[in-house]
């Protein structure tokens, strides 16, 4: 997992790049595999939750997302965890520059 994540201004904005095949149905029934994409995507800061969102099958691989959210945490750890459909999480830490 890339992360990078900056505060200017009292906005701090995220770029995330997550590592993951993302096989949806129709090309898992294709290649005689099984489906397993990201569900869900969670974002922390000092344990506070600053972003969450339920995802698709429709994802590219290794999705890419970009968001932003209101706090100057400049020098703090944001907490990126994403999980699959298959319930497996990984977890990726960054420092806000």
């Amino acid at each position: 997992m890339r992360i990078k994540a900056k505060s200017k201004n009292g906005i701090t904005t995220v770029k995330v790049m997550m590592k993951h095949p993302m096989m949806s149905y129709i090309e898992a029934k294709k290649k005689g595999k099984e489906a397993n994409f990201i569900t869900y995507v969670t974002a922390k800061v000092e344990d506070k939750k600053v972003f969450e969102v339920s995802t698709s099958q429709f994802l590219s691989k290794n999705p890419y997302m970009k968001f932003a959210f209101k706090g100057d945490f400049k020098g703090k750890d944001i907490e990126i965890t994403w999980t699959d459909l298959k319930g497996n999480t990984k977890t990726g830490k960054k420092k806000i520059k």
